[in-house]
């Protein structure tokens, strides 16, 4: 008996074996007799920066007639260059030492637009998602388009594959050997780029998407006093993982607990100088659910004084508008938006109006970077008192 069962077993196994083969057969006559679709020019390809100094940022011009190896078309609209016409620099920062590690080294990417500019110019950081590297960021959002058309700089930071195999940030571990260290890292090098670049200090803005989310939400929280405002793009509510485990639970279904409760928990809000948020999430996102919007709504509401520790309204007004395939809702305080909450019907896990040819961006509903970019640039972090002091020591001091 077993022994035709092992006949059977095997003859079904050299069936499949046999069905594998023709299939890719097929598939590569078909793909040899496919026509070659012209791409035209191709972005430029990245080359690794060493900084002379530890805790130096290093710029270096790109040549622009190397091709970007793995570029793709967009099958949408006419692909968007991950470093458009400015000039795209890659390179790492040396970050304070955090416990248990020796060398704290931060890679990044930065973008800044064409020409001269006639002031500083605002600086936006943008935090990627799990199993996303910069460059994917950088193309799927076409976030530098808008830097060259409404003249900013756009700063990539990079989790490394050795902290975590697939680039997630530990935002639901705050601990100074995880987000903690990862938010201090950010800071460090926001701290040393505008000290180098005299970007504009009033007008350090942070987004990102899933897990980068996460972390951003985390330097509203931490740094208040660095960011004039935080894009949460597919992003979890804070406050109540502190363990993977639990991370993933409340990526599913949301917190357990009350959203407002566990930010007054974590933040004198009575101190808080306010964090303008902008939300934006698709209807239909599998990987992290719409509630956590809706709950990360609360709890910035609460940050910005607009209401109170039961989440009643104390303050402001709320309007409401629905336009194609998205709800925007936004708490204004006289005249200004503080919070807004975009929800996009149909769209998934993924970076509303992008480019779909990369993983984690999708053609579906409003363009997210435009939408952020409108909310950004009209908010401003005022400078305290003793904050030039601050930058130019860190200039002095290499910008750590």
């Amino acid at each position: 008996m077993a022994k035709s069962l092992t006949k059977i077993w095997l003859g079904g196994l050299k069936r499949l074996i046999s069905i594998q083969a023709q299939h890719a057969r097929d598939t590569a006559k078909r793909t040899a007799a496919r026509p070659v679709r012209p791409t035209g020019k191709l972005s430029a390809k990245l080359k690794p920066v060493k900084s002379i100094k530890p805790a130096v940022t290093v710029r270096a011009p790109v040549k622009r007639d190397a091709p970007h190896p793995g570029a793709r078309e967009s099958r949408v609209r006419p692909r968007a260059a991950a470093w458009a016409s400015g000039a795209w620099t890659r390179s790492f920062h040396s970050a304070p030492a955090a416990p248990g590690r020796l060398v704290n080294h931060l890679q990044y990417g930065l973008y800044l637009p064409p020409g001269t500019a006639s002031a500083p110019l605002p600086l936006l950081v943008m935090l990627h998602g799990c199993k996303q590297s910069i460059d994917e960021f950088a193309e799927g959002s076409r976030m530098n388009l808008l830097a060259d058309r409404f003249d900013f700089a756009v700063v990539y930071p990079e989790q490394s594959k050795h902290v975590h195999a697939h680039r997630c940030w530990h935002w639901y571990d705050s601990g100074d050997t995880a987000g903690g260290a990862e938010a201090c890292a950010v800071v460090s090098l926001v701290d040393a780029l505008v000290a180098e670049h005299g970007f504009d200090g009033e007008r350090v803005y942070v987004a990102g998407l899933s897990a980068g989310a996460g972390l951003a939400t985390l330097l509203a929280i931490r740094y208040p006093d660095r960011f004039a405002a935080v894009a949460l793009h597919s992003g979890p509510a804070f406050g109540e993982a502190r363990s993977g485990i639990a991370a993933m639970d409340v990526m599913r279904r949301g917190m357990r607990h009350d959203p407002v409760e566990l930010v007054d928990q974590a933040v004198d809000v009575a101190t808080y100088p306010g964090m303008p948020a902008i939300i934006v999430h698709g209807d239909a996102d599998h990987v992290v659910a719409p509630v956590n919007a809706e709950q990360l709504t609360a709890q910035f509401l609460r940050l910005n004084g607009l209401v109170d520790a039961q989440g009643e309204r104390k303050a402001g007004e709320v309007r409401e508008e629905r336009k194609a395939a998205v709800v925007t809702r936004d708490y204004v305080r006289g005249g200004r938006r503080v919070v807004r909450l975009c929800r996009v019907q149909a769209l998934g896990h993924a970076w509303s109006g992008g480019d779909d040819a990369v993983p984690f961006h999708s053609s579906k509903g409003p363009d997210a970077s435009a939408l952020i970019w409108e909310f950004f640039r009209y908010q401003r972090r005022a400078a305290k008192a003793g904050e030039a002091e601050r930058v130019a020591a860190g200039a002095a001091s290499g910008g750590a």
